[in-house]
C-alpha cells in the first residue's frame, strides 16, 4: 500500500510541471484521475493530530488503517470519487470524509 501511495504521489509530482505550464485541461483523462487521486490522498493523510488541536480546532483522533486500503487501491463503487477534495482534509476516517462531504454539500 505504501509503495502504491508513493507511486501515485510521485506521478503527481512529475505532472505538476506540465500542469504549471499547460494547465490541467491538457492532461489525459488517466493523468487527470491520477492528479485527483493524489490530491485526495494528500488531504486524507493530514489526519487530525492531537498536538494540532490548538491550531486546527478539531479534536485529535487515533486512526485505524483498515479503510485506508480502500482509498489507496481505488474506489470500486465510486463512493468517494465525487466527494470534494476538501472533505478529505483532516478526516480521521472514511466516515469522517462522508460527513465532511455532506456538510460541504449543504
Amino acid at each position: 500500500m505504501a509503495r502504491e501511495v508513493k507511486q501515485v504521489l510521485q506521478r503527481y509530482s512529475d505532472l505538476q510541471d506540465i500542469i504549471a505550464i499547460l494547465g490541467i485541461d491538457e492532461l489525459s483523462e488517466e493523468d487527470k484521475a491520477t492528479v485527483a487521486r493524489a490530491r485526495r490522498l494528500q488531504r486524507f493523510m493530514s489526519q487530525p493530530f492531537f498536538v494540532a488541536e490548538v491550531f486546527t480546532g478539531r479534536s485529535g483522533q487515533v486512526r485505524e488503517h483498515q479503510g485506508d486500503r480502500c482509498l489507496v487501491q481505488g474506489d470500486p463503487r465510486g463512493q468517494r470519487r465525487h466527494a470534494p477534495e476538501q472533505a478529505f482534509f483532516l478526516a480521521g476516517t472514511l466516515d469522517d470524509v462522508r460527513e465532511n462531504a455532506a456538510k460541504l454539500a449543504v
